[in-house]
């Protein structure tokens, strides 16, 4: 009897280990099958190296220099002490600057709040409600029917333990997508202080056009008195008086038209400075340095990734897609988190300091996905293309900055040739305007030969203050393609994704 005892157990032991092994097969099967359901989705773009981009044929034989990059202040190369005020104006005054901070400051709000999920939480809540217990109900007397005090005091505790990553994953994509709206801060501050020194370039060239404009004036204006004294001797005609009368006029209308500009000029500068219109008026004529020599980097164009905020800012952004994919992974795999409360209850108030009334507990949760109707695939394909668009917007971008670099060398470098040839047709028409002139009162010309070649000597000056307000014009648009100055803190070592770049790993 006891052997057949003994046979049926072990034959119960025999088919209960089996149906454990059987549900933990099925739980491992569930378990994969959660896990498998990622397959195929995979990201399409790749980040662009940017020492692949050949660009040394282009640059031709522009200076190479490691000193080539500009200087945070670079605005100060151009020796102008007004200038420089109006700068420091716009950077401590501008209403875009301070919008741009403020983004800054709510970046970094969103990435302390998703900080938080990686520690444990806690919460404390109380309550006291006075009850009256149903006669009718599961409440046994003497509780039913009476009045009582529920009352509890709970600390609450939840951790949740980021096996895979996905807490971490987040915070990463926030604290990467607040170093892009930083640098996007960078950005601002460029554009502006570009806009300043292009505007206050602007006005250079207007006041250099009214002095040319004045001068003429006087010139016009001695003409006409010598045109009359040759009336009066009968050497000309009174035609030729009244063409060298109404060249006056025309060159006052266009002495009004430069004022406005000026004037416009001034209030667009005290505008950019964060100043109301009078604060415009107090603008001088210009004292700009003469002289710029165009270089470039010798670091060029491996460097430019750190030195360009919008490059740098857009790295920034494919960083954080590419932790947005981790996280939308890790959402396919369980998660596991443990919670604990400690506190005390009681039906009286007077009781609840009792030691009686303590209550506590502690215990895991576990939530896997087994069917969602294809959400988390959604999800995972939202973030990778989310990721390809992030990565071909990087490398249209550095795309973009290297040929703004080249183009203000090329054309610097074509404009040096332009200004030579100018300077020389200058020189032809003013020695013809002065021939024409010492014939005009010698009494052998006539005041239309003297009239044709000032109009030539007038224009030619004219495309010669033009070119140089175009060369001044290009030297800032090359410091701006060079990024302005900025530097990024790992800039010296490579750039700003050295340490965990884009370009070397795939998130996919």
């Amino acid at each position: 009897m006891t052997l057949m005892t003994t046979s049926k157990t072990d034959s119960l032991k025999a088919r209960t280990v089996p149906a454990r092994w059987r549900l933990a097969v099925l739980g491992a099967a569930v378990f994969l099958a959660s896990c498998a359901s990622m397959t195929g989705l995979e990201t399409q773009a790749t980040v662009d190296d940017a020492n692949h981009l050949a660009a040394a044929a282009s640059i031709g034989a522009t200076p190479v220099s490691p000193a080539a990059w500009p200087e945070r202040a670079w605005w100060q190369g151009f020796g102008d002490p007004q200038l420089n005020a109006l700068v420091e104006a716009a950077l401590a005054g501008q209403p875009t600057l301070r919008i741009a901070a403020a983004r800054v400051r709510q970046a970094d709000a969103l990435a302390g709040g998703a900080e938080a999920a990686l520690f444990p939480q806690a919460s404390l809540n109380a309550r006291s409600t006075r009850q009256r217990f149903s006669e009718n109900s599961v409440a046994p007397r003497p509780l039913a029917g009476s009045w009582k005090w529920a009352s509890d005091v709970q600390l609450g505790l939840g951790y949740e333990l980021d096996f895979w990553g996905k807490n971490q994953a987040t915070f990463d994509a926030a604290l990467d997508r607040a170093r892009a709206v930083e640098v996007d801060y960078h950005a601002a501050e460029l554009m502006l202080t570009t806009s300043v020194v292009r505007t206050y370039l602007k006005l250079d060239a207007a006041y250099a056009q009214r002095a040319l404009t004045e001068q003429t004036y006087r010139q016009r204006q001695n003409t006409l008195d010598l045109t009359r004294r040759r009336v009066d001797a009968q050497l000309d005609s009174r035609l030729d008086m009244k063409q060298a009368e109404a060249a006056l006029p025309a060159t006052r209308e266009r002495l009004a038209a430069i004022n406005e500009i000026i004037a416009l000029t001034q209030n667009q500068l005290a505008a950019l400075a964060g100043n109301g219109p009078d604060a415009g008026a107090n603008i001088r004529r210009p004292q700009l340095r003469d002289g710029y020599a165009a270089a470039v980097p010798a670091s060029l164009p491996a460097e430019l990734i750190g030195r360009r905020p919008d490059v740098v800012a857009q790295r920034w952004r494919v960083e954080a897609a590419s932790h947005d994919i981790k996280a939308a992974r890790a959402q396919f795999y369980p998660n596991i988190s443990l919670t604990a409360f400690a506190g005390l209850q009681s039906l009286s108030l007077s009781d609840l300091l009792m030691a009686g009334s303590r209550t506590f507990g502690i215990g895991p949760a576990i939530s896997l996905p087994i069917f969602d109707g294809g959400r988390l695939r959604a999800n995972l394909g939202a973030r990778q293309a989310e990721y390809d668009a992030a990565a071909e917007q990087y490398n249209a971008t550095l795309v973009t900055a290297l040929h703004d670099v080249v183009n203000q060398l090329v054309s610097l470098r074509w404009l040096s040739e332009r200004a030579g040839e100018q300077q020389q047709a200058l020189q032809l028409t003013q020695e013809a305007y002065d021939m024409a002139v010492s014939r005009y009162r010698s009494g052998v010309g006539n005041y239309l030969q003297v009239l044709s070649a000032e109009g030539q000597v007038l224009q030619q000056k004219q495309l010669l203050i033009d070119i140089e307000t175009q060369e001044r014009t290009l030297h800032l648009e090359l410091i701006r393609a060079l990024g302005g100055g900025y530097e990024t803190a790992a800039a010296t070592a490579n750039d700003a994704g050295a340490a965990r770049s884009p370009a070397t790993r795939n998130p996919s």
